[in-house]
């Protein structure tokens, strides 16, 4: 629509015309309820065309011209105030039927402080409906100049105060979710790439707010990748899920150095020398994960399937994907799980062992029961007195009872050949025993002809790649150390594992110790 339009459109109604409107007037009034009287020539369907566009407008809006007399009027305006179009049209101001007598003179000299300003300007005043009620409105009001540059009119969008508050609360809580919130907020598209990411979101994907839009999520999720794409197809399909999902992934960091706690022999060994002072540190520090383990979080995650509301079929645009790290957390409730379940096996290890008239028997019970989700192999080895003559302080082991080599089971006793083991020098049985304390070694060799070599080299059944030694100790006497041993399925011994390992032990050095005695 043209300046020169908009000016023809604004212009005041001649005094001849009824007070209901200006419909002699092309152009003045867009409504089908107050329709100018049907023109000849070009000006009909630009003044047809200009109705529909006022009438499809989801603001309010009416016009005057440079007297103050309403020329517009359209649906949204009579839906909010009631007035129809042709009750509306060719009223000069609003003060007597849109607003009270004591408010029209401010409102009108709002509209005329419009007419002679460049720019819009923002009001709220409050208007009469046709039913005698009042609502707040907010307005924008800006000039409408005519063919020679002077004012012609004034026109006047509005809306309801409390709708423009919801909208604006509605644009500002997104705005502040993708700024600087607390959870992690990652809007993705239709394609499943990355739209937006806030801030706690980009530091959690290992990246930046400027670097995550237009790029899938592999880019970020080295594990776990599949999971999350799953659930955000089935939101866009289905829509949102009742409650909150946690999601386990691994996320990429290639710059992650491989630092681990203890040290590292020539073969690519990590030992581990626990003191009894020691204080029990964090479980992901104390644990020496490296790589993708350490780098493994829990993200409990929330989703919400966006749609345009400006279609009349929802048209998803894709999805809100609302999560919080619980890694912590969800390590503490499996730790508390953890312990609750160490603590029944100890008791019901106590109680069955209680039963056997053999210590050693009774020895092995605690192992089994020790077993259980802690470890895929035991073993007891038991110290050598040195032969006459032999240097008293060389240490030499004996095997006194073992899982079976080819799958888990059992820890029965063997028979006693009183043949030392033949362990190499440094190994951790006999460095427990050394020491007094326990030891923790894991191989890193992650090819399985390497790890079952270190294996064998240590006289440990094939498939071990933890091992956990904890001494054996009764009465101020070492009696041996008991071995327990994981393969690649399971993670490598913590601080917490090897307070267990003691607790367990302690009670397999009391049968041992009976044992002995008897012999």
């Amino acid at each position: 629509m043209s300046a020169s339009q908009r000016s023809e459109s604004a212009q005041p109604a001649p005094s001849a015309q009824s007070s209901r409107g200006v419909p002699g007037q092309p152009g003045a009034a867009p409504s089908a309820s107050g329709r100018p009287d049907r023109p000849d020539g070009p000006e009909r369907p630009d003044s047809e065309l200009l109705a529909a566009l006022l009438d499809g407008m989801d603001a309010a809006l009416c016009a005057f011209d440079a007297d103050g007399t309403v020329t517009h009027w359209n649906h949204e305006a009579e839906r909010i105030l009631g007035w129809t179009a042709a009750e509306a049209v060719g009223r000069k101001g609003l003060g007597g039927w849109a607003a009270r007598p004591g408010d029209a003179r401010d409102v009108e000299e709002r509209l005329t402080e419009a007419m002679g300003a460049t720019g819009r300007r923002v009001h709220e005043f409050a208007l009469l409906t046709k039913d005698g009620g009042r609502v707040l409105v907010r307005t924008q009001s800006s000039r409408v100049p005519g063919v020679d540059g002077r004012p012609a009119g004034v026109y006047c969008a509005f809306s309801e105060v409390h709708a423009q508050v919801d909208l604006e609360r509605s644009i500002a809580l997104s705005e502040a979710l993708l700024a600087d919130a607390s959870w992690n907020v990652v809007l993705v598209d239709a394609d499943l790439r990355v739209a937006v990411a806030n801030t706690s979101a980009a530091g959690a994907l290992r990246t930046t707010r400027r670097a995550a839009p237009g790029r899938p999520l592999g880019d970020f999720l080295d594990q776990g990748v599949e999971e999350a794409e799953a659930a955000l197809q089935h939101v866009l399909a289905e829509g949102a899920p009742p409650a909150p999902t946690e999601l386990w992934v691994t996320v990429r960091d290639a710059d992650r150095a491989d630092a681990a706690d203890g040290f590292e022999g020539a073969e690519g060994v990590r030992y581990e020398l626990l003191d009894d002072d020691e204080a029990v540190r964090g479980e992901s520090a104390d644990r020496g994960e490296t790589g993708a383990a350490a780098r493994r979080r829990c993200w409990r995650s929330g989703f919400l399937r966006l749609a345009s509301p400006l279609t009349e079929e929802p048209a998803p645009l894709g999805v809100a994907w609302i999560f919080q790290d619980a890694t912590e957390a969800k390590g503490q409730e499996q730790e508390s799980a953890r312990m609750r379940f160490r603590g029944n096996q100890l008791h019901r290890a106590a109680r069955a062992a209680a039963e056997c008239e053999d210590p050693m028997e009774a020895a092995s019970i605690h192992l089994d029961f020790a077993l259980a989700g802690f470890a895929d192999h035991a073993l007891i080895d038991l110290v050598l007195d040195p032969p006459p003559g032999a240097p008293a302080d060389r240490i030499r082991l004996v095997r006194a009872a073992a899982t079976p080599t080819g799958t888990p089971g059992p820890c029965p006793p063997v028979v006693p050949g009183g043949i030392p083991l033949a362990y190499p020098e440094g190994h951790p049985a006999l460095q427990a025993v050394e020491r007094c304390g326990s030891v923790r070694a894991s191989t890193r060799r992650s090819d399985e002809h390497a790890a079952a070599q270190w294996a064998a080299a240590r006289k440990w059944p094939e498939g071990a790649v933890h091992g956990l030694c904890a001494v054996l100790r009764s009465r101020g006497r070492t009696l041996g150390v008991v071995t327990f041993l994981r393969t690649s399925s399971r993670r490598a011994f913590d601080r917490t594992d090897t307070a267990y390992a003691e607790d367990v032990a302690a009670r397999v050095a009391a049968s041992v110790d009976l044992a002995v005695r008897r012999c």
